[in-house]
């Protein structure tokens, strides 16, 4: 259940997304609000994205994060969170991202699954994820926490879209039968210089998971992954700061690259 009322709810919606539009941080919610439950996050969550929506914009698919155990381990948290994905937050495969409109950007390596049939938890486990998906494609978040200093706590980062800000998907597409897709190996390169390596069992020992467990999560609200839904699976290589002017190529293992520029 939830603690905080529907105005408190609303009115923490408006400020994390303002933050977002106007790219300034915030401190963590939890702070004023340390009674808050999960819960109460994804309703500020689900409130941002109806505020979105209510403005015209559409929602292009889902992401998760913190899916690594590494990750999970460092940020003390139990389980994986998830975001939407908003249509202004696409970048074409080699474009260019304003790194003004973001606080401080970091580059992630992901890998998208989009599906041809819906997935419906609870129930979901990685069999049901691979017969559902129609290709598996290379994808980069840039994450930009509106927390001051990327500090902040599992209820506060999901109430703030968990972090979404802009994704690249570009590559190649590829049936998931035919990827070794624990093994698939990335490589992120910014400026030319190799600075993340990864493999694809990084997300949760199967990239598959990581979309199981989010059908499974949206299962809790009522809410299932439909048809065509774009999925980003959460990061194989450890986020990665970039500034103005920096270049992102990424390199997936049969499946060619992915690359941006900050301006």
């Amino acid at each position: 259940m939830g603690n905080l009322n529907k105005q408190q709810i609303e009115n923490l919606a408006e400020h994390l997304e303002n933050a977002e539009l106007q790219a300034h941080d915030v401190t963590k919610i939890t702070d004023e609000f340390p009674d808050m439950t999960y819960e109460d996050a994804f309703d500020i969550q689900w409130e941002i994205r109806r505020r979105k929506e209510a403005r015209g914009n559409k929602i292009v698919g889902m992401k998760m994060g913190l899916t690594s155990w590494a990750k999970m381990a460092q940020m003390g948290v139990e389980h994986p969170c998830y975001g939407f994905l908003a249509d202004y937050f696409s970048i074409p495969d080699g474009g260019e991202i304003k790194h003004d409109e973001l606080i401080h950007p970091k580059v992630e390596a992901e890998l998208a699954f989009v599906t041809k049939a819906p997935l419906q938890g609870p129930g979901i486990h990685i069999g049901d994820v691979l017969r559902a998906t129609d290709f598996v494609m290379p994808a980069v978040e840039i994450i930009d926490s509106r927390y001051r200093d990327f500090k902040f706590d599992l209820k506060s980062v999901i109430a703030d879209n968990s972090s979404s800000s802009r994704f690249v998907a570009g590559g190649n597409m590829a049936k998931p039968e035919d990827l070794d897709l624990k093994n698939l190996g990335v490589v992120m390169e910014i400026n030319g210089e190799v600075v993340q390596l990864g493999a694809g069992a990084a997300v949760l020992g199967h990239p598959a998971s990581s979309v199981a467990m989010l059908a499974n999560m949206l299962a809790e609200r009522g809410e299932h992954i439909p048809a065509g839904t774009f999925i980003m699976i959460g990061a194989i290589t450890a986020a990665v700061s970039v500034k103005k002017g920096d270049n992102f190529t990424v390199r997936y293992q049969g499946l060619g690259t992915v690359s941006g520029k900050f301006v």
